[in-house]
């Protein structure tokens, strides 16, 4: 009997039925088909990102270190470091602090390094009344939250329990919904910052959290390198190092100084308040001068960021070092932090 025959033996209803349960076979087959096929493209996908990421993690490790090499070996600012795999050196004069290094080609990727110096900071253990308020100039809070940040940091970090006209000791931290003891002693880290009485993390994040260091080294070590053995003046900040925000908050500081300023830094430092004199003019120079030194602190922080050719993932690292040349590497890592706001971009 033919196919034909045997179809017209059976009843209608029967072949509907018979019909429906293959479509839905074929439509739960399908279905498992394209879960199973994006199940495959996902992890490639998560493969392929892990592997990038790692990859520009390790370039961007790389660069780093060899930025930390370039302190080491000369910590004018790394024009005796030789960039990796025998590539050229950055145009000397670029890599300097506050300055964005060039691109150094490394591996399948590139990467790019930031140094920064920690004098170019306000140091909170040892800054006194007037640096501090000077600061504080630069952010958008008024006078009475300024006089409560200011006497409150001081209160603080002092040894005693005697609060300042605007500050605060145990009796208002205790209290506090949740109570803690006031430290009366030095800041361990600038997030500190955001437990002292008129910190808010609004104003914390907003600006002073990149203005303030708690790093120092004030003691000098035999051996140590003519540069390194200067005392740096905590209670100032370095004009070559200081960030846009830190200078603008300077008394007297016009945007047109600070224009002129961040010029000359591009390529070169100021080395005598005479140079200084000259970019700035006298009346801004009187207003600046007592807050300035040109003195570099052996803290720096090294930013890298690595990426891959042909890819948008980047990835950065960032540490604290201090430069010191009686250690048996040169140098000891204060603070690191895998930075995730460089991660992948897709």
């Amino acid at each position: 009997m033919t196919r034909a025959g045997a179809m017209r033996g059976i009843p209608t209803g029967e072949r509907g039925i018979a019909l429906i349960l293959v479509l839905w076979v074929m439509a739960l087959l399908t279905v498992i088909a394209g879960e199973f096929c994006h199940a495959v493209r996902t992890e490639l996908n998560v493969t392929r990102n892990f592997k990038e990421e790692t990859q520009a993690y390790y370039i961007a490790l790389s660069g780093l270190f060899w930025a930390v090499q370039g302190l080491v070996d000369d910590d004018q600012g790394f024009r005796k470091a030789a960039a990796p795999g025998g590539a050229a050196n950055p145009e000397e004069g670029l890599a300097r602090i506050n300055a964005d290094i060039p691109a150094v080609p490394f591996g399948a990727g590139r990467f790019s390094v930031r140094k920064e110096n920690e004098s170019g900071k306000v140091n909170l253990n040892r800054a006194g009344e007037h640096l501090l308020k000077m600061m504080l100039n630069g952010l958008d809070i008024d006078g009475a939250e300024k006089a409560i940040i200011v006497d409150s940091i001081l209160d603080w970090r002092d040894a005693d329990s005697f609060h300042r006209v605007n500050g605060a000791e145990d009796d208002y931290y205790r209290s506090l919904p949740h109570p803690y003891r006031c430290k009366n002693g030095d800041f361990s880290s600038v997030d500190e910052l955001l437990l002292v009485r008129g910190v808010t993390p609004q104003i914390f994040h907003g600006g002073l959290r990149d203005m303030v260091t708690v790093y120092q080294d004030e003691e000098t070590a035999a051996g140590r390198d003519v540069r390194a053995e200067v005392r740096v003046n905590l209670n100032s900040i370095n004009i070559n190092a200081a960030s846009p925000p830190m200078l603008r908050a300077l008394p007297r500081m016009t945007e047109e100084a600070l224009r002129a300023i961040l010029r000359y830094r591009i390529t070169q430092d100021f080395r005598s308040p005479t140079d200084l004199l000259v970019v700035v003019g006298p009346e801004v120079y009187a207003g600046i001068s007592p807050y300035l030194t040109f003195t570099l602190s052996p803290y720096y922080t090294i930013k890298a960021v690595g990426t891959l050719d042909g890819s948008r993932t980047r990835q950065g690292v960032q540490a604290v070092v201090r430069i010191d040349k009686t250690l048996e590497r040169g140098y000891e890592v204060i603070q690191w932090i895998d930075s995730l706001e460089y991660g992948p971009s897709r």
